[in-house]
């Protein structure tokens, strides 16, 4: 793996079984990149480590991402293939830095994707940049939409349950 750059075009996939649980196999119109996260903390970047704020806030190394590597991972293949809707992802391998991932993307405007009934629900633009708002599985898994547990609370979004709950709503006839 550290032969190639960090982000390139996969000719041979790694996990096979992987690729069949997603059912895209060796189809046209679907590509598939590998890609490497570097992994550790994330240190926040502030001049001098002076975070200008109360001691809560002042922490500036021990930082952790609130995404998992894998969400990461796709973001940055959907950045940098605009053209392609990402559709799924899965890990490959590790090392002491870096973590590794397969990223399957599909291109929209392929005929084999449009005539696919199983899968030409992507080709609606309602899909477009899926993965940088957290739409594809690891995606709803680090925004807690999973089901069971208090996977509710976190409907439509944390912040705007959070908001329901916390906002005093007073209505005129009582």
């Amino acid at each position: 793996y550290g032969d190639h750059r960090d982000l390139h075009l996969c000719d041979r996939r790694q996990r096979q079984m992987c690729i069949r649980d997603r059912s895209t196999g060796a189809k046209q119109g679907f590509v598939v990149y590998r890609i490497r996260v570097r992994r550790g903390n994330r240190k926040k970047q502030v001049h001098k480590g002076k975070t200008m704020g109360k001691p809560k806030n002042q922490g500036v190394n021990h930082l952790k991402p609130k995404r998992s590597r894998r969400v990461i991972a796709e973001e940055r293949v959907g950045r940098r293939c605009p053209n392609l809707r990402v559709l799924n992802s899965y890990w490959v391998n590790q090392d002491s830095s870096h973590k590794y991932f397969e990223v399957i993307l599909v291109d929209p405007e392929h005929k084999a994707i449009r005539n696919d009934a199983r899968i030409n629900w992507i080709c609606n633009p309602v899909h477009k940049a899926r993965s940088n708002r957290g739409l594809t599985a690891a995606g709803k898994k680090s925004r807690g939409l999973i089901k069971g547990g208090n996977g509710r609370k976190n409907v439509p979004s944390k912040r705007a349950s959070w908001r329901r709950r916390n906002t005093l709503s007073l209505r005129r006839y009582r």
